[in-house]
């Protein structure tokens, strides 16, 4: 009997230890995931943090709480999630075409860039500007994360072809040619009115050549289809769409249909894949939620154009909202589809990740940027290598970015 209860306790322990065994594998397994990813060369080549900046004065030099109204990004969770640079964008919405009102744009982002320049003067211990592809490397190399500027909507330029290089000189290293509506330059895939040039207008096609002479980078996002054509038959180098997604996977007229993918490889460029739900999968619409949404904005009015004070009132209201009515966003798995995608229409060197923080991205499981990691870990399921990994998020960008730059040095 005692041979029989020794031999029990035996079998007892031998599953007790293979049990901790597997949870000590698994662990280790999670927190190898967690080093690779953090060793990673990584880059989100769009996010609309600077209207927070100015306009919220928001702090990101402290953690702050994207449930509470703290925004997407900032330096202590882009370190948490493993994020060594980032495209500020300095976006600006469209207005009147006119003198007046393309100088009220230029004067803006001139507002927007000069509060990027701010930020990185005022901490200069957590991050440093960055002005060339090689940037990113050198700078995360000393611990800092590399912050560089972009311009969402060409209608800053206004008709001002001297521009460009103004905003190049000012750091600015792309310019996303449009919006939501058409411009000056070109026509853009949501104008509510339809084409206006049929494409690239000829001060676009201008605009595409002196940003090729500058060294600086076309962003194709938001732009229509016949616009998105133009410039690669206009450009003498790659380019890239810095926040967009697969059509095939998700049917909304601001992603990229598989020809315009494989368009976008024979030109050497690369589709930075985005994180706005409505872009990654279909979106249920929730009345209620949508309702509710409105009724703050009437009771409170345009957030951006409140005091302090009010804008507090207008946050508890809208974070209200979302904890009575809670968004059904996309999953990073989803997510993970489009880049499945693109490498299967346009090969592995021609995807990379544009988050669009702060100007609606987000996904359950990459709510903001200290949870990046999840997108690697879910690449690494799919059996993703580690060299497409590296292309993924930061390798294929890079790679357009020099030459971009090796076109100014011609």
């Amino acid at each position: 009997m005692n041979t029989m209860k020794n031999i029990i306790c035996l079998i007892a322990v031998c599953v007790m230890l293979t049990a901790c065994n597997t949870v000590s594998r698994k662990e280790a397994q999670i927190e190898n995931r967690k080093q690779f990813h953090q060793e990673l060369l990584t880059i989100d080549t769009h996010a609309d943090m600077p209207l927070r900046i100015v306009r919220a004065n928001t702090d990101l030099s402290i953690r702050n709480d994207a449930s509470r109204g703290g925004g997407k990004i900032d330096f202590p969770r882009m370190k948490e999630g493993g994020l060594d640079g980032i495209f500020f964008a300095a976006y600006i919405g469209q207005g009147p075409r006119d003198r007046e009102g393309n100088e009220e744009a230029r004067q803006e982002v001139m507002t927007i860039i000069d509060s990027v320049h701010s930020v990185v003067r005022r901490y200069p211990d957590m991050v440093q500007l960055a002005l060339i592809a090689d940037d990113l490397n050198r700078i995360s190399g000393h611990d800092k994360l590399a912050i560089f500027i972009g311009i969402e909507n060409g209608y800053a330029i206004g008709k001002d072809i001297s521009l460009v290089e103004k905003y190049y000189d000012l750091g600015a290293r792309y310019i996303t040619l449009c919006h939501t509506s058409n411009n000056d330059i070109c026509d853009s895939s949501t104008d509510r009115d339809g084409p206006e040039h049929g494409g690239l207008s000829e001060f676009g096609k201008e605009v595409v050549k002196e940003m090729n002479r500058l060294g600086m980078i076309i962003d194709v996002s938001h732009i229509s289809d016949d616009a998105f054509y133009d410039v690669l038959d206009v450009s003498s180098v790659p380019v890239i769409a810095s926040h967009s997604c697969s059509r095939a996977v998700c049917d909304h007229p601001r992603n990229l249909d598989d020809n315009m993918l494989l368009a976008l490889s024979e030109n050497g460029g690369v589709t930075q894949v985005c994180l706005v739900g409505e872009y990654v999968r279909e979106m249920e619409r929730d009345p209620q939620r949508d309702s509710a949404r409105q009724a703050v904005v009437q009771k409170h009015g345009n957030y951006y154009e409140l005091e302090e004070e009010a804008r507090e009132a207008f946050l508890v209201d809208w974070y209200a909202v979302d904890s009575i009515f809670p968004p059904d966003l996309p999953s990073v798995s989803d997510f993970v589809d489009h880049i499945d995608h693109i490498v299967q229409v346009a090969g592995i060197d021609h995807v990379g990740i544009g988050s669009d923080y702060d100007g609606g991205g987000g996904l359950a499981d990459c709510f903001d940027v200290s949870e990046m990691g999840n997108i690697t870990y879910e690449l690494l399921n799919r059996d993703y290598t580690a060299e497409e990994i590296q292309k993924i998020w930061s390798g294929n960008f890079l790679r357009v970015f020099r030459e971009v730059e090796g076109e100014k040095e011609n």
